[in-house]
């Protein structure tokens, strides 16, 4: 079974494409299995956040990084927790 990682999505977006166009950075951090599942994540958490087509993400680096570097405090507990329970 597949060990899962913690991945740090950074690049910038297109906001407000139609009047005032203005790119702006952002870093996203996820938990995937493999690179490419981290950002097509991404793709679909800002897509859906932000009503964002693709072509206004451009993704700049998608890199692994120790639970010690997360900043996102939903990553951190559900890389902390040792079994999922169903009710």
């Amino acid at each position: 079974m597949s060990e899962v990682k913690i991945f740090r999505v950074s690049g910038r977006m297109l906001l407000s494409h139609d009047r005032f166009p203005e790119w702006r950075k952002f870093a996203v951090y996820v938990r995937a299995l493999k690179p490419e599942h981290a950002l097509e994540r991404v793709y679909s958490e800002l897509g859906s956040r932000h009503k964002l087509r693709r072509r206004h993400i451009k993704i700049d680096r998608v890199e692994e990084v120790p639970l010690e570097e997360v900043e996102d405090l939903t990553v951190i507990k559900l890389a902390q927790l040792e079994r999922w329970v169903k009710a």
